[in-house]
């Protein structure tokens, strides 16, 4: 054990040394760096994408650039875009000699975007806002340019396939630094993402890299501890009824948790679409719309109607009064994590106490998340004191991590096969809203976390019609067109399976989720059509 320790603490060393040596990012965050210039430009749309400038690497530095606006900026003929274009580099994905051979199958496809889908420390421009990391990391792609968390989790699941465990590996000292340097992992390695976190998956990341030997899960037991009180935070003082930050204390004293940010300004990498959410409404004060959208955000689900008031847009969206069943099926499993390492480690009183916590977290969900005469799980609205009536493929989570009794597996499976199960594999809603994360969009966390959660009550049948389901439609698309992409319609068309729509901004391809969920499943399909699919010959 101390021989483990020591190589864990000397891993530790270097990665601190290497994050050391990579170009150091701004302390401040786009918006509180340059202040009116920034509000500047995304009013004023210099760029169709309100993410390009919060990207954008400056060519000077950052306290120069301000007060050249200052001094410039009332001066007749000011050219607001010109100025921009002299004084920042808009970054966008590195070069790549990757070609895509036609030939190749699907498999292949994939394990050849791995390297073109890493990007490396050491290439970090200076004070922008990526986030130092100290190894090369998986980033989703298209306009995704940084390491997302829990993105991560369903791409390592193709890496691992892939035998990419030089990558696991980095990953998983990537989140471990991040972890040790902010108290939690944020959204991504964006300095305007740190006021959030995305669902908590270090422990089920800690338990994949056991699975496969890549790192020792007890080295990272301190992150997992210190990750835990990042959403536990200011628990103790609640009072029944009453919510701060992550934490809910249920009218019984249960408690439970939400999805959370800690700013209530507009998100910087999407300021001009909050700013037009907000003016849609006048009935909350604007500061309580953006603090919603960052959380429903902070959620991975931005957007869906899970989050607004029913049959509401987006400008009702109240992320913060709902308590979600996938959160809290992601909590039971990492104080489960905590209790077994702590266990396995010697500290009994530590064991107890966090499988103390897992089995009050277990009865609260089964209290107010389960509903009985849906015969599944549904987030509880704290607004209307109910069960929040619409069905989601975020019921497959307490399946996936264990919390569900076997009766309630059974049930939940049923009711998401009658549901939620398309064409093409598990809808994300039953409401068309217009939002990317509904109706009829589909998406590979929630394929996976539906397979892996009715393979782990023996419900093989659903578990194979989903995964035949989606990759099917993967297959389809990659014939077709010769790529992945980040979210799929879940209905065939006559020409093929077809890229999923809505949301604020366009279909990226890339795309590391559906890349490493699809990776895994053609594994453990052999048999399956799409392992034999190639592209089609385009001219």
């Amino acid at each position: 054990m101390n021989d483990l320790r020591d190589n864990a603490r000397r891993d530790d060393d270097d990665n601190n040394a290497r994050a050391a040596a990579v170009a150091a990012a701004d302390p401040l965050s786009p918006a509180d760096r340059y202040g009116e210039l920034f509000v500047a430009v995304q009013s004023t749309r210099v760029f169709a994408d309100s993410k390009t400038f919060v990207d954008c690497a400056p060519l000077q530095a950052p306290e120069d650039i301000l007060a050249a606006y200052r001094a410039q900026q009332a001066l007749p003929g000011f050219d607001l875009a010109a100025f921009v274009h002299a004084h920042f580099r808009a970054e966008h994905p590195p070069a790549s000699h990757y070609v895509s051979d036609p030939d190749q199958t699907l498999r292949a496809h994939i394990d050849g975007l791995w390297d073109v889908l890493t990007r490396q420390p050491r290439e970090h421009p200076g004070r922008s806002s990526l986030l130092p990391l100290p190894n090369p990391y998986v980033v989703p792609g298209g306009r995704f340019g940084e390491m997302y968390y829990w993105d991560s989790y369903f791409t390592m699941l193709g890496l691992a396939e892939s035998g990419r465990h030089d990558l696991l590996r980095d990953m998983a000292d990537n989140f471990a630094y991040l972890i040790d340097t902010h108290g939690h992992v944020p959204n991504g390695n964006r300095s305007y993402y740190l006021s959030r976190s995305q669902p908590p998956l270090f422990a089920l990341m800690v338990e994949l890299f056991e699975r496969h030997g890549v790192r020792d899960a007890m080295r990272y037991l301190p992150r997992l501890r210190r990750e835990y009180d990042f959403w536990m935070q200011g628990s103790a003082d609640l009072l029944r009824g009453e919510a701060a930050g992550h934490c809910v204390r249920m009218a019984d004293g249960a408690l439970l948790n939400r999805y959370w940010d800690a700013r209530d300004i507009p998100r910087e990498e999407a300021w001009t679409e909050d700013v037009a959410t907000a003016a849609r409404q006048r009935a909350r004060p604007v500061a309580e719309v953006y603090r919603e959208l960052r959380a429903a955000a902070a959620s991975g689900w931005d957007f869906s109607s899970r989050w607004c008031d029913e049959g509401g847009g987006l400008e009702t969206t109240r992320t913060t009064t709902i308590v979600p069943v996938d959160l809290n099926a992601f909590l039971h499993k990492l104080e489960m994590q905590v209790a077994r390492l702590s266990g396995e480690g010697g500290d009994a009183a530590t064991a107890t106490e966090f499988l103390q916590r897992a089995r009050a977290r277990a009865r609260a969900v089964d209290r107010w998340l389960w509903n009985e005469a849906a015969g599944s799980y549904r987030d509880y609205d704290l607004l209307r004191d109910r069960p929040r009536g619409a069905a989601s493929a975020a019921a497959a989570a307490p399946l996936y991590v264990g919390l569900a009794s076997p009766p309630q597996a059974r049930r939940t499976a049923a009711a998401m096969a009658a549901q939620l199960l398309q064409e093409g594999g598990i809808a994300t809603t039953l409401v068309a809203s217009g939002e990317q994360w509904d109706r009829p969009n589909g998406w590979a966390p929630l394929q996976w976390l539906a397979i892996g959660g009715c393979a782990r009550y023996g419900l093989l049948s659903l578990a194979d019609e989903i995964r035949d389901r989606w990759l099917a439609t993967v297959g389809s698309l990659y014939r077709r067109e010769g790529k992945l992409v980040e979210k799929y319609a879940l209905r065939h068309a006559p020409e093929g399976a077809l890229g999923g729509g809505g949301g604020e901004y366009p279909l990226q391809d890339g795309f590391g989720w559906t890349n490493g969920v699809t990776r895994h499943l053609l594994h453990a399909a052999p048999g399956h059509p799409a392992c034999h699919v190639r592209a089609a010959h385009r001219a």
